[in-house]
């Protein structure tokens, strides 16, 4: 449906990346505080892991995958998100947002650290009853590696496509791609080139920024833009407002 949209939060939004799953609960208040009065119908939200789960994954080395008698970091990983998923669903809830935690690990799969297949149909059914998914990033299956850690910028490309999806918002702890200190406007695979967009600090393994926009590019090759924008700009980017970041679009030629 056309009025159904992505939001995606920042996993360094929502908790603090440099400590032991610190988890922002003010921020996630203040979040689903602006879902509550924009709407609270046709949204799928996707969060990223942050500090619950990043530095996991890296101790267990789950980018490069796992092996039979080797498999412990799955299960810990998992634990670590689902626990920082349960925090944003109970916090939406308390908003009045009919929030559902939806776990990748139960529903997902990939092929040598990609996606290939995320079951819609349930999600579909969820929306036409007027629920709210909430989605993160986690480790799933993998078939050719055993298993993979899927980012929430994968999950909105997949989804968003999936879905049928036409509007897809990104808040971030920035207020959208910087490019030596100043806020990118726009952004296509004909601009790319001539960006400098760092990596994060803290431990992310699923990307950073370059990352995110490598995931957003592919999804503007198939016809569909988003948005990069601070995360205290929720309200206007769930209005259709103006929202002072970044828009990744395809080209135009």
């Amino acid at each position: 449906m056309s009025d159904r949209l992505i939001l995606k939060l920042g996993g360094s939004v929502i908790t603090d990346k440099s400590a032991d799953c610190a988890i922002n609960r003010d921020q996630l208040v203040s979040i689903a505080r602006a879902i509550a009065r924009a709407r609270t119908d046709g949204i799928v939200i996707i969060h990223g892991a942050g500090s619950c789960g990043h530095p996991e994954a890296k101790r267990y080395h789950l980018d490069v995958g796992v092996v039979t008698g080797q498999n412990e970091g799955i299960y810990v990983t998992h634990r670590a998100v689902s626990r920082l998923n349960e925090e944003v669903v109970a916090t939406l809830r308390g908003q009045g947002v009919a929030a559902i935690g939806v776990h990748p690990l139960h529903t997902a799969i990939a092929d040598n650290g990609r996606l290939v297949n995320f079951e819609c149909r349930h999600l579909e059914t969820m929306l036409d009853l007027g629920m709210v998914p909430v989605i993160h990033g986690d480790v799933v299956m993998d078939l050719s590696k055993g298993a993979c850690i899927v980012s929430g910028d994968q999950l909105v490309r997949y989804l968003a496509v999936g879905l049928g999806i036409r509007r897809v918002g990104l808040a971030t702890d920035v207020p959208g791609v910087l490019d030596e200190g100043g806020v990118v406007s726009e952004i296509t695979r004909d601009t790319i080139p001539t960006l400098r967009i760092g990596n994060s600090m803290h431990t992310d393994v699923t990307g950073g920024m370059r990352g995110k926009i490598n995931e957003l590019l592919e999804l503007a090759d198939a016809g569909i833009g988003s948005d990069i924008f601070h995360v205290s700009r929720v309200a206007d980017f769930l209005a259709g407002a103006a929202h002072g970041g970044t828009t990744v679009r395809g080209n135009t030629a």
